[in-house]
Protein backbone atom coordinates (compact mmCIF):
# COMPACT_ATOMS: atom_id res chain seq x y z
CA UNK A 1 0.00 0.00 0.00
CA UNK A 2 1.68 3.26 -1.39
CA UNK A 3 2.76 5.71 2.11
CA UNK A 4 2.05 9.39 1.49
CA UNK A 5 5.76 11.25 3.10
CA UNK A 6 6.73 15.27 3.15
CA UNK A 7 10.15 15.94 2.99
CA UNK A 8 10.27 19.78 4.45
CA UNK A 9 13.11 21.55 2.93
CA UNK A 10 14.98 24.49 1.40
CA UNK A 11 18.23 25.17 -0.30
CA UNK A 12 21.21 24.07 1.46
CA UNK A 13 19.94 20.74 2.36
CA UNK A 14 22.65 17.85 1.59
CA UNK A 15 21.69 17.08 -1.61
CA UNK A 16 22.10 13.38 -0.94
CA UNK A 17 20.18 13.33 2.50
CA UNK A 18 17.07 14.58 0.36
CA UNK A 19 17.74 12.22 -3.26
CA UNK A 20 18.51 9.53 -1.37
CA UNK A 21 15.79 8.89 1.06
CA UNK A 22 14.03 9.78 -1.46
CA UNK A 23 14.67 7.28 -4.09
CA UNK A 24 14.44 4.31 -1.53
CA UNK A 25 10.97 5.57 -0.47
CA UNK A 26 10.08 5.48 -4.01
CA UNK A 27 11.37 2.15 -5.14
CA UNK A 28 9.16 0.70 -2.59
CA UNK A 29 6.15 2.37 -3.95
CA UNK A 30 6.02 5.49 -2.45
CA UNK A 31 4.88 8.75 -2.69
CA UNK A 32 7.10 11.58 -1.74
CA UNK A 33 5.72 15.15 -1.45
CA UNK A 34 8.62 17.43 -1.50
CA UNK A 35 7.37 21.00 1.22
CA UNK A 36 8.66 24.21 1.23
CA UNK A 37 7.97 27.70 1.66
CA UNK A 38 6.16 28.22 -1.94
CA UNK A 39 5.33 25.20 -4.59
CA UNK A 40 7.36 24.99 -7.48
CA UNK A 41 9.84 26.90 -5.58
CA UNK A 42 13.28 26.01 -7.26
CA UNK A 43 15.57 24.22 -3.90
CA UNK A 44 19.47 24.22 -4.84
CA UNK A 45 21.37 22.09 -2.44
CA UNK A 46 24.74 22.20 -0.70
CA UNK A 47 26.29 20.23 -3.44
CA UNK A 48 24.48 22.34 -6.25
CA UNK A 49 22.08 20.04 -6.71
CA UNK A 50 18.43 21.05 -8.04
CA UNK A 51 15.19 20.25 -6.78
CA UNK A 52 11.74 21.83 -6.79
CA UNK A 53 9.20 21.97 -4.05
CA UNK A 54 5.87 20.32 -5.00
CA UNK A 55 3.77 22.35 -2.13
CA UNK A 56 4.32 25.16 -0.24
CA UNK A 57 3.87 24.55 4.01
CA UNK A 58 0.67 26.58 3.84
CA UNK A 59 -0.72 24.24 1.04
CA UNK A 60 -0.30 20.97 3.29
CA UNK A 61 -1.80 19.71 6.54
CA UNK A 62 0.57 16.90 8.27
CA UNK A 63 -2.58 14.80 9.01
CA UNK A 64 -2.44 14.35 4.76
CA UNK A 65 0.68 12.45 5.40
CA UNK A 66 2.21 9.00 7.19
CA UNK A 67 5.70 9.99 7.35
CA UNK A 68 7.70 13.07 7.30
CA UNK A 69 11.56 13.32 6.31
CA UNK A 70 14.06 15.91 7.67
CA UNK A 71 16.63 15.61 5.34
CA UNK A 72 20.06 17.81 7.11
CA UNK A 73 22.07 21.05 6.03
CA UNK A 74 21.54 24.11 6.57
CA UNK A 75 17.84 23.29 5.91
CA UNK A 76 16.53 22.54 9.07
CA UNK A 77 18.26 25.43 10.83
CA UNK A 78 16.32 27.80 8.45
CA UNK A 79 13.15 25.97 8.87
CA UNK A 80 13.03 25.82 12.56
CA UNK A 81 12.57 29.65 12.58
CA UNK A 82 8.93 29.84 10.99
CA UNK A 83 6.77 28.21 13.25
CA UNK A 84 4.73 26.66 10.05
CA UNK A 85 6.99 24.42 9.71
CA UNK A 86 7.78 23.80 13.52
CA UNK A 87 4.01 23.17 14.02
CA UNK A 88 4.56 20.49 10.83
CA UNK A 89 6.84 18.56 12.50
CA UNK A 90 5.28 18.96 15.86
CA UNK A 91 2.27 16.88 14.63
CA UNK A 92 4.36 13.67 13.63
CA UNK A 93 6.00 13.64 17.40
CA UNK A 94 3.01 14.50 19.34
CA UNK A 95 1.24 11.99 17.22
CA UNK A 96 3.73 9.10 17.20
CA UNK A 97 3.98 8.91 13.50
CA UNK A 98 6.60 8.07 11.78
CA UNK A 99 9.56 10.40 11.07
CA UNK A 100 12.29 10.13 9.70
CA UNK A 101 15.32 12.66 10.29
CA UNK A 102 19.14 12.86 9.37
CA UNK A 103 22.35 14.89 10.20
CA UNK A 104 21.09 18.57 11.38
CA UNK A 105 17.48 17.01 10.91
CA UNK A 106 16.87 16.80 14.56
CA UNK A 107 17.25 20.23 15.09
CA UNK A 108 13.82 21.26 14.23
CA UNK A 109 12.80 18.96 16.97
CA UNK A 110 14.04 21.31 19.98
CA UNK A 111 11.74 23.67 18.73
CA UNK A 112 8.73 21.78 19.45
CA UNK A 113 9.59 21.26 23.07
CA UNK A 114 8.81 17.18 22.60
CA UNK A 115 12.55 15.73 22.84
CA UNK A 116 12.94 15.05 26.39
CA UNK A 117 12.87 11.51 27.04
CA UNK A 118 13.28 10.63 23.47
CA UNK A 119 16.18 8.36 22.67
CA UNK A 120 17.99 9.84 19.12
CA UNK A 121 21.21 10.78 17.35
CA UNK A 122 21.81 13.39 15.17
CA UNK A 123 25.13 15.24 13.73
CA UNK A 124 28.12 15.64 15.73
CA UNK A 125 27.30 19.11 16.45
CA UNK A 126 23.41 18.91 16.79
CA UNK A 127 23.67 15.91 19.51
CA UNK A 128 24.47 18.16 22.65
CA UNK A 129 21.69 20.62 21.23
CA UNK A 130 19.25 17.91 21.49
CA UNK A 131 20.53 16.57 24.67
CA UNK A 132 20.05 19.64 26.25
CA UNK A 133 16.63 19.89 24.64
CA UNK A 134 16.04 16.26 26.84
CA UNK A 135 16.84 13.75 24.33
CA UNK A 136 18.78 10.52 25.29
CA UNK A 137 21.71 10.98 22.59
CA UNK A 138 23.56 8.07 21.03
CA UNK A 139 26.45 8.33 18.60
CA UNK A 140 25.07 5.36 16.47
CA UNK A 141 24.40 4.94 12.60
CA UNK A 142 21.09 4.68 12.92
CA UNK A 143 18.76 5.40 16.10
CA UNK A 144 15.13 4.30 16.79
CA UNK A 145 12.41 5.11 19.48
CA UNK A 146 9.12 3.92 18.41
CA UNK A 147 8.65 5.68 14.71
CA UNK A 148 11.05 8.29 15.12
CA UNK A 149 14.36 7.39 12.94
CA UNK A 150 17.81 9.46 13.33
CA UNK A 151 20.84 9.23 12.02
CA UNK A 152 24.20 10.98 11.68
CA UNK A 153 25.81 11.53 8.26
CA UNK A 154 25.28 10.95 4.77
CA UNK A 155 27.49 7.74 5.62
CA UNK A 156 24.80 6.31 7.66
CA UNK A 157 22.38 6.52 4.60
CA UNK A 158 22.34 2.86 3.57
CA UNK A 159 21.55 1.71 7.03
CA UNK A 160 18.71 4.59 7.55
CA UNK A 161 17.29 4.25 4.32
CA UNK A 162 17.06 0.41 5.07
CA UNK A 163 15.02 1.70 8.54
CA UNK A 164 12.86 4.30 7.09
CA UNK A 165 11.31 1.69 4.72
CA UNK A 166 11.08 -0.89 7.12
CA UNK A 167 8.92 1.19 9.98
CA UNK A 168 6.90 1.85 6.78
CA UNK A 169 5.92 -1.52 7.02
CA UNK A 170 5.21 -1.96 10.54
Amino acid sequence: MTKKIAAIVTDLVEDVELSSPKEALEKDGNEVTIISFEADQEITGKKGTKFKSDKGIDEVKPEEFDALLIPGGFSPDQLRSDARFVSFVTYFLDKEQPLFAICHGPQLFIQTGLTKGRTMTAYTTVRPDVGYAGAIVKDEPVVVDNKLVTSRTPDDLPDFNEKIVEILHA
